[in-house]
């Protein structure tokens, strides 16, 4: 099935150009912590907060964060303690 193979490669080609675009944000108990990040930077920030204790982190879009509230300033993200 030569058709298949075509629409699989070309699949992954998708996928994987849209992990290198920098469209992705990471999310922690906070709000958002950045955006504008590749997928795989956005991973390393991740995994940088997370081994500081950081909370509900996660990694969405760039258009998903765009939609969250976050705190009215960082001084009041800066108030809430990193472990409980």
């Amino acid at each position: 099935m030569p058709g298949a193979q075509t629409s699989c490669l070309h699949f992954v080609e998708a996928m994987t150009s849209d992990l290198v675009t920098e469209r992705w944000a990471v999310l922690s108990d906070r709000g958002v912590e950045a955006t504008g990040l590749t997928h795989e930077d956005a991973r390393r920030l991740v995994h940088r907060l997370a081994g500081e204790g950081r909370h509900g982190l996660c990694i969405v879009t760039d258009e998903a964060a765009g939609r969250m509230s976050v705190p009215a300033s960082r001084q009041d993200a800066a108030n809430v303690p990193n472990k409980v």
